[in-house]
């Protein structure tokens, strides 16, 4: 036979090209060659099964042939299982002449060359499937090196194919990790919950499955939120599926707060919409592949995820809980159209699963605080504004970012004793509870106050006053207008500010003038007293209170809209109080590209209509204020 150096070569070069192999066929050149060269050898045979009995591949190599016999099948052959090996090699030697061609593929062309006696190595690779490496072998070949040396190629196969296999894992979990990853920076990335929702399906496919439903858990059950598919006609299937399919749904409520991810196919899935009709898919032939593939290119009517087509791979669906914090917050099911060795891992599944469930939580929880805090800032202002022939007043509302909380900003808007009407906005420095309260405080003591006819100096005093007996540990800034009509048609403004950016004006012909005043912040000093400014505005006219979150909006280039303010305003003549105050919030909030306080304008046009006018006296309506 061979000489022992010849083949002590061989094997080295083998295990050379076993460190480098991405696959374990590469090496078949530098197996079959070097035994084809020992002595009494004339063939060499491997095969590969999966599932004990499923022949996959079969390579043949005879002496004096330059080119193999290779045979690609996916062929039941179930003598064969009895063939399937332990977790250790086992050799065997065979005549030729007794091999059965019913569990032998092999032994057709081992009756094509000279030698009597078949030596086969079967050894398993992994978990599903093994292989058998053989030769044929005359009299003249010494049988128990040639078992030695198959021996010795096996054992660099398994480990080639075990490292191919470590590689694959290690890539697999490089890939996991980074999509994890991926899918935590993009679902983290939104407050919205069903936007974190449909971020999730789309995250998942293709990259872990063809297919993604994602239900949330509402106190009625399973909710529908997002799907997504490969195919375009399948998505739409499958959105119909997670709203009305009644099976799924039965399925999700089983479920329940089961924190395994379950795997669902074959008989399973039987009466579901993802079935498959597992024998019609292994019996399509390569016309019947093609019309099904035709036939997906319709309208898509009909179309169901799952459905065999020319798809070969038998459908799997994954139902992963979406547990957070102790409560199950949804479900994320997948829909799988592939091999099963692509199919990702439970562990990986479950990662997935609870990042999304905290991203879906935290953006449920987000929403929670959202709207209680707008609910708790829409309670701290007014709900309606007093609108009588002479005035006509409008209010806008924008919080600058709900999920800080709430903000301090606040407005109101009374009627007087004598017929006048008195505006007033302010602003508590910081949010939270201790801001809200103070709001609430400043707010309706102003309110109290100017309704019994006290001026606007006094009742600035009166909440000085209060709030250093409270103790209160925030300053706020305020300013408050009374608007009395006079007979000429004109009327008389009396401004007094504590401490708050100063009222414009908006004349008639389009200019625009600042209220001057000025008085110290609320809650500093003990005794403080506030002096007032008047001035008259005609028919026309508008008054603009707002805070400083209007004029404190900048842009990226650092630019207040401050400093466009007045030209803004300007360019509003002529439009009612509500296009005004709507307006300059909304050009405001585009403005800013940094900056989160929150808007507040409280804006009265006067109409010109004097006291004694041919009206009822101040038929007062209730106006509800924009929000």
């Amino acid at each position: 036979m061979g000489g022992d150096d010849t083949w002590s070569s061989a094997l080295h070069r083998l295990w050379q090209a076993a460190s480098r192999a991405e696959e374990v066929s590469a090496l078949a050149d530098d197996v079959y060659a070097p035994l084809l060269a020992t002595t009494g050898v004339h063939l060499v045979v491997g095969t590969r099964w999966e599932d004990r009995q499923i022949l996959r591949y079969m390579r043949a190599l005879a002496a004096g042939s330059d080119s193999p016999v290779i045979t690609a099948t996916s062929r039941s052959v179930p003598e064969a299982a009895v063939r399937e090996p332990g977790d250790e090699p086992v050799v065997t030697r065979i005549p030729v002449a007794a091999l059965d061609d019913a569990g032998w593929p092999e032994a057709e062309l081992l009756r094509r060359t000279p030698g009597a006696t078949f030596v086969v190595c079967t050894f398993r690779l992994d978990h599903r499937g093994w292989a058998s490496l053989g030769v044929g072998v005359d009299a003249s070949a010494d049988v128990a090196a040639v078992e030695g040396r198959l021996a010795q190629a096996v054992d660099v196969i398994v480990a080639c194919h075990t490292g191919i296999l470590q590689r694959g894992r290690e890539a697999r979990r490089g890939a996991d990790d980074a999509l994890l990853a991926e899918a935590s920076l993009q679902m983290d990335s939104s407050l919205d919950v069903e936007e974190t929702l449909r971020r999730v399906a789309r995250i998942a496919v293709p990259a872990v499955a063809e297919g993604a439903l994602v239900h949330l858990l509402r106190s009625e059950g399973p909710e529908f939120v997002a799907a997504t598919h490969v195919s375009v006609q399948q998505r739409r299937a499958l959105e119909e599926i997670g709203r009305e399919n009644p099976w799924l749904a039965a399925l999700l409520a089983r479920r329940g707060e089961d924190e395994d991810t379950v795997f669902l196919s074959g008989p399973e899935l039987d009466g579901s919409p993802f079935a498959d009709t597992a024998e019609a898919t292994d019996a399509t032939d390569a016309t019947d592949a093609t019309d099904a593939s035709d036939a997906s290119h319709g309208d898509g009517d009909g179309a169901r995820p799952g459905a065999a087509g020319g798809d070969r791979h038998s459908t799997v669906i994954s139902v992963s809980t979406l547990r957070a914090r102790g409560r199950v917050v949804g479900s994320i099911t997948f829909v799988y159209q592939r091999p099963e060795a692509r199919l990702p891992s439970s562990a990986f599944l479950r990662s997935l699963a609870t990042r999304a469930a905290l991203s879906i939580d935290n953006a449920l929880l987000y929403e929670l605080r959202r709207h209680a805090v707008l609910s708790l800032q829409e309670h701290l202002l007014p709900s309606q504004l007093p609108v009588t022939d002479q005035w006509d007043l409008s209010a806008s509302y924008e919080v600058g970012d709900p999920m800080l909380d709430v903000g301090g900003d606040f407005y109101d808007a009374v009627t007087r004793p004598d017929g006048s009407i008195a505006l007033l906005i302010g602003d508590v420095c910081g949010r939270g509870a201790e801001a809200a309260a103070l709001t609430g405080l400043a707010r309706h003591t102003l309110r109290t106050l100017l309704e019994q006819g006290t001026d606007p100096g006094t009742a600035l005093s009166r909440l000085n006053r209060a709030l250093r007996q409270e103790r209160a540990s925030r300053f706020l800034t305020a300013v408050v207008t009374t608007l009395a009509p006079r007979a000429d048609g004109t009327a008389l403004l009396t401004t007094c500010s504590a401490g708050h950016p100063s009222p414009l004006v908006l004349r008639s012909d389009g200019t625009v003038s600042e209220v001057l005043t000025g008085g110290l912040l609320l809650g500093v000093l003990d005794d403080v007293s506030y002096e007032s400014h008047e001035e008259l505005i005609g028919p026309d006219d508008t008054v603009v209170l707002f805070t400083d979150g209007l004029t404190e909006s900048r842009e990226a280039g650092g630019a207040f809209f401050e400093s466009i303010l007045p030209v803004r305003l300007a360019a509003l003549r002529g439009f009612d109080a509500a296009h005004i105050a709507e307006s300059l919030t909304q050009q405001a909030k585009a403005y800013r590209a940094s900056g989160q306080d929150d808007i507040a304008l409280l804006v009265a046009r006067w109409t010109g209509v004097p006291p004694g006018a041919d009206l009822l006296p101040h038929p007062l309506q209730l106006v509800r204020t924009a929000r």
